[in-house]
């Protein structure tokens, strides 16, 4: 599929935004290695967390403009959502929010561009390696399942633009893993959304004057789940730029339909 103006370039003007308004203290600082890879995340814990229940795990990736090393910034969007007390008292979880090291990604991405350098073409490939902060990500998500302290039929995934694409990325080749994905202003690898179509229930939400990451990668996802049978939802919001996700955090829905799914 081919996007004329995708997210490369746009995101790096949210290049440097750090979450300092809002007090995250309540996500604990952490860390997972492997074979000397690093990845860093905030975990939030349950509100009344009673070591004898297990809980529903939610997983958001963040977009280009919070990656660093700082494991802050992947915050900025979404992590006041999670910590509103009655979303706390209603839907206690864990909350996972990792952050990508400068110039990764979640899901591998190929380009091609034209002799200006503008991107022309963009592939996601599926069977080849992961990148490293993904497979980190995969093991650290093993990792937290061993622990008997998840709900293994309900962790969910969702993320923003770069965030997006790891999404559907993840639920592409972890179709097993995901209860509900809500992948926002994303794109992916759409002639293989079979491999989740029937296993994860998507809601799509997209801008509907996205300059980034255009609109027809989320119209092209909807269009195919639906010719396969899939529970999809899609939601486009008209004249809405890239920062589609300001309102889907204020979808009253979101949480409901997300808590609503169960393997």
């Amino acid at each position: 599929m081919r996007y004329l103006k995708l997210f490369l370039l746009g995101c790096l003007l949210l290049a440097g935004q750090i979450a300092v308004a809002q007090d995250y203290s309540q996500y604990s600082y952490e860390s997972f290695s492997r074979k000397g890879d690093l990845l860093r995340y905030r975990l939030l814990m349950p509100a009344n967390y009673d070591v004898h229940k297990k809980y529903p795990l939610i997983v958001f990736l963040h977009g280009s403009g919070e990656r660093g090393t700082d494991n802050n910034a992947q915050l900025l969007h979404g992590g006041s959502l999670f910590l509103e007390g009655s979303i706390r008292r209603q839907y206690p979880a864990f909350v996972l929010f990792p952050q990508l090291p400068p110039n990764q990604t979640w899901a591998p991405m190929v380009f091609e561009r034209d002799s200006s350098g503008k991107v022309t073409r963009a592939e996601f490939p599926l069977d080849g390696a992961p990148t490293p902060p993904t497979a980190l990500l995969t093991s650290l998500l093993d990792s937290l399942l061993a622990t008997g302290k998840i709900d293994t039929k309900r962790v969910y995934i969702g993320g923003l633009s770069l965030g997006g694409m790891g999404t559907f990325y993840m639920i592409s080749v972890h179709p097993d893993l995901f209860a509900a994905a809500f992948p926002i202003c994303g794109a992916g690898n759409v002639k293989e959304a079979y491999r989740f179509a029937k296993k994860v229930p998507v809601w799509i939400f997209h801008g509907g004057d996205d300059k980034i990451v255009p609109v027809e990668a989320s119209r092209a996802y909807n269009a195919q789940l639906k010719s396969l049978g899939a529970e999809v939802k899609y939601t486009e919001y008209p004249g809405v730029g890239h920062n589609s996700w300001d309102h889907v955090f204020q979808e009253p829905d979101l949480l409901p339909w997300l808590f609503g799914h169960s393997k």
